[in-house]
C-alpha cells in the first residue's frame, strides 16, 4: 500500500462515517479486513509514521484550544483524529500552521471531534482478525520522546490566544 492508497482509505471511511471518528474506525477495520495482512501492516506503518510526525508542540497547543484542554492522552487521541481528517487537513496543519485548522475544519463538535483513539487501533484489530496474531513491530523509527518544536505553556491562555489567533477567535469566541 502506498501513500495515495492510504489516504484514499482514510478519506473514504471518513466520508462514509459522515465524520464520526468511532464509525470511521469501524469502517476502517472493515476495509482493512478486505486486504492481505502485509497491506494492513503497510497501512499501519503509514498511520504510525504520521502519528509520530504530529508529535509537535504547535499541534498540541492547537489541540488545547480546540478541545479546551489536552493532556497527554487527549493529545494522542487528537493526533489519531487529525490523521482521520485526511491528507489536506493533516498536511495543512503540519506544513502550514496549526492555526490554519480554523480554516481547514468545516464543522467541529468538541463532543465527538478531536478524539480518534479507535482509529489508532484499527490496523492492529484488522491484522489480529486476519492472522490470529498480534501485529509485529512495524520497523519504523520510534516516536520522539519529547514533542518537536518550541515548547509551549499549554496552561497560559494568553500565550495560546496570541499563538493561535484564528483558532482562538473561532473556538473560544474571544
Amino acid at each position: 500500500m502506498d501513500e495515495t492508497e492510504f489516504w484514499k482509505l482514510v478519506d473514504a471511511t471518513r466520508e462514509a462515517a459522515e465524520g464520526d471518528p468511532e464509525d470511521q474506525a469501524d469502517l476502517l477495520v472493515e476495509q482493512l479486513l478486505q486486504l492481505d495482512p502485509d497491506s494492513v501492516l503497510d497501512f499501519a506503518r503509514h498511520f504510525e509514521a504520521r502519528y509520530n510526525r504530529a508529535y509537535r508542540w504547535d499541534l498540541w497547543g492547537a489541540a488545547r484550544v480546540l478541545l479546551d484542554g489536552a493532556d497527554d492522552d487527549v493529545f494522542d487521541f487528537f493526533r489519531c483524529w487529525l490523521i482521520g481528517q485526511g491528507r489536506e487537513v493533516f498536511e495543512g496543519a503540519l506544513h502550514g500552521d496549526p492555526d490554519s485548522l480554523a480554516d481547514l475544519l468545516d464543522d467541529f463538535d468538541a463532543e465527538i471531534d478531536g478524539d480518534g483513539e479507535e482509529l489508532g487501533y484499527a490496523a492492529d484489530e484488522a491484522y489480529e482478525q486476519l492472522t490470529g496474531t498480534v501485529a509485529p513491530d512495524l520497523g519504523i523509527p520510534p516516536a520522539p520522546t519529547e514533542p518537536e518544536g518550541t515548547p509551549l505553556d499549554l496552561e497560559d491562555e494568553g500565550a495560546l490566544a496570541d499563538r493561535f489567533p484564528k483558532l482562538w477567535q473561532r473556538f473560544k469566541g474571544a
